[in-house]
């Protein structure tokens, strides 16, 4: 889980154990959202249904705002924080491999398995797929180590490369988070679809 500071609190082990609770509840959210549905998540790239949109939207505010409301108070050290290293040239290369799977498949690597847990057979042909790809990725890496690093630039923060205080990225967020919530409604209203 989080880089907690009150470690003589919570101890590693419970850590552990919080992390999987919260895991269980994000499993519950994503399937109380419909999100094991291929044709809801899919929706969202032909403007039908946009809620998987409105759902991630309002699940990185809630916690970015607990994570600067956590560091704030001491509780959390953002610093202790993992952040990937940017490769530019893969990371395009893998958003648009993933986008692809997103698009084909209906579901992402996190929704295919909250959608598998509840059988349905589409969803474990995609994870079966998807272990194909990493399974790819590893054995054939010697052959694209060079892309795969190519481009580095650092471990930058978005608040630091705008020249913004991570308060005002926050608020930021938010207006582009109020603003997505209407055009989804837009686009709902714009390309409806029956009931599937």
């Amino acid at each position: 889980m989080g880089p907690l500071v009150i470690n003589e609190i919570i101890s590693a082990n419970t850590n552990l154990l919080i992390a999987f609770l919260i895991g269980i509840g994000f499993g519950f959210v994503l399937e109380s959202s419909g999100f094991s549905s291929s044709r809801k998540l899919a929706g969202v790239f032909y403007g039908y249904d946009t809620v998987v949109l409105k759902v991630f939207f309002t699940a990185a505010i809630t916690a970015m705002i607990g994570l600067l409301f956590m560091s704030l108070f001491g509780w959390i050290d953002l610093d202790l924080i993992y952040i990937n290293p940017t490769y530019v040239p893969s990371a395009i290369a893998g958003g648009a491999i993933m986008g692809a799977g997103f698009i084909f498949g209906g579901f992402c690597p996190g929704t295919s398995f909250c959608s598998a847990a509840i059988g349905k057979i589409d969803a474990i042909v995609f994870i079966g797929g998807l272990f194909i790809g990493i399974l790819i990725f590893a054995e054939g890496y010697s052959l694209w180590e060079g892309f795969y690093k190519a481009g580095f630039k650092g471990i930058p923060k978005l608040s630091e490369s705008l020249g913004l205080t991570d308060g005002l990225l926050a608020f930021g967020v938010i207006i582009a988070a109020i603003g997505m919530f209407y055009v989804g409604e837009w686009a709902e209203k714009k390309f409806p679809r029956e009931e599937y």
